[in-house]
């Protein structure tokens, strides 16, 4: 059986976002995206496969080299389902923010 890994629980945990963080900016190879973290090797390529699984990364090779670097579809299908989200949280703040002043005023 192939499992198909959900987005969101693979942006769950720290260090997958901070692989698509590092990568958002440049491609970047399983050793370069490694060096950044302090774990083992073999655990950046576990968290590789995941984030490659659900399609926040593509591999592409250069040579020998293969790169990882973000599939900018896929994260903006994540992006546009949290957005409804992250504008109602904004508008909350915004009424909060008024009525604080309004007692601050008075």
């Amino acid at each position: 059986m192939n499992l198909r890994r959900d987005v969101f629980q693979a942006i769950a945990d720290p260090t997958r976002r901070g692989i698509l963080l590092l990568v958002a900016s440049q491609a970047m190879t399983a050793g370069a995206i490694a060096a950044n973290f302090d774990t083992a090797r073999p655990t950046v390529s576990k968290h590789l496969h995941i984030l490659t699984e659900c399609e926040l990364l593509t591999q592409v090779q250069d040579g020998r080299e293969i790169y990882y670097k973000t599939n900018v579809k896929k994260m903006k299908a994540v992006a546009d389902f949290i957005e409804p989200f992250r504008k109602m949280w904004d508008d909350r703040f915004n009424k909060l923010e008024t009525i604080m002043k309004k007692r601050h005023n008075k």
